[in-house]
């Protein structure tokens, strides 16, 4: 069933919804009225508000259905779709839930448990959208002639408010943010193929790699012979190639050159990823787990909205320079591997 065509309108009015709400304010009863947001906006500002289009937001809707709480209509609990845009909107607007929860006419409780509840509905279909992809060689390569590339990786800084005092300390990072420090892993087209979104933002790059299921897969020979593509946060071994610290020689300038340009595709991810949802760049305030969540269903969304060819688009709120990213880089010892040394000698000189 198409949620926003004509036929099913009123099976949904039925359903809660394109219907009324009541809430009580300061002990006010006052009446809110659900809108059909598809025939309210045109596809450009439903895509602005909302950060995916009208087909994705109906393709989405059908495969997390199940996992959403429904009350009656009678007493004016939220439709599936009213819970979904109310968690977009959120995204998008990384602000207050008394903000999003007014947009439907429900509590602010009622919003922060819609949020956690559609979150984790969207962060369960990560498998099926987030996952290592096969001949991602071919596009790295086109873009500066890195051979055997399978992703590059990197982490970038997502700030949150601080956690409890028993742990608080352990998610200030070196800016003295507080900070959850997420591991990304994407192709040259920037689909993330690994997103890490559990550690501090205290914890080092090459910590959250070490601990990571795609360092398993990598030693495993999983991904066979192609490598992952990393700054000097990363030790340099037979599958995670990174940058010279010093060249010398034009092999070796070659090899940086083509090296940075590769890695690059992680930090456009990354940004493609902040623009199109402004949580990410703002203060999450949000339980500490349900922060996690967050993070996980808007790298599906990214990955829905890149596979879907769903136009950029620009935040609709401003995003502090300062928090747009946190490049946090300490270089790590190791850095002269065989593997490296034998692919600027045979491919670069």
């Amino acid at each position: 069933m198409d949620l926003f065509s004509d036929e099913s309108d009123n099976e949904m009015y039925e359903a809660g919804v394109f219907d009324s709400a009541t809430a009580t304010v300061s002990g006010e009863c006052r009446v809110y009225s659900r809108i059909n947001y598809e025939s309210e906006f045109s596809d450009s500002e439903f895509t602005f508000r909302f950060r995916l289009n009208k087909s994705s937001v109906n393709e989405l809707l059908v495969k997390i259905l199940p996992n959403l709480r429904v009350k009656s209509s009678r007493n004016y609990g939220v439709s599936p779709l009213h819970q979904l845009l109310l968690t977009l909107r959120f995204y998008a607007l990384g602000t207050m839930l008394i903000s999003v929860a007014d947009f439907v006419g429900v509590s602010k409780a009622t919003a922060s448990r819609i949020v956690s509840d559609v979150s984790r509905a969207i962060a369960g279909l990560y498998p099926e959208y987030v996952k290592v992809l096969e001949n991602t060689q071919h596009a790295f390569h086109a873009i500066a002639g890195f051979p055997k590339v399978l992703g590059a990786i990197d982490c970038t800084h997502i700030p949150i408010q601080s956690p409890n005092s028993n742990i608080g300390e352990e998610y200030r990072n070196r800016k003295g943010i507080f900070s959850m420090n997420v591991q990304g892993v994407c192709n040259a087209d920037l689909l993330f193929m690994n997103v890490v979104a559990r550690w501090p933002g205290s914890a080092h790059d090459a910590t959250i790699f070490n601990n990571s299921i795609i360092k398993m897969q990598c030693e495993e020979g999983i991904i066979e012979n192609r490598w992952l593509i990393g700054d000097s946060a990363y030790p340099c071994n037979s599958y995670l190639l990174t940058p010279l610290l010093n060249p010398v020689s034009l092999a070796e300038i070659r090899y940086n050159e083509s090296h940075i340009k590769t890695r690059n595709t992680i930090e456009r991810c990354f940004g493609v990823w902040k623009r199109r949802f402004p949580v990410l760049s703002l203060k999450i305030r949000l339980a500490l787990q349900t922060t996690q969540v967050v993070i996980i269903a808007t790298s599906v969304l990214h990955n829905i909205c890149r596979l879907n060819n769903i136009s950029d688009v620009e935040p609709e709120v401003e995003i502090p320079l300062e928090q747009a990213d946190i490049p946090l880089v300490e270089r790590v010892a190791h850095q002269h591997h065989h593997v490296r040394q034998h692919l600027i000698n045979n491919y670069f000189s």
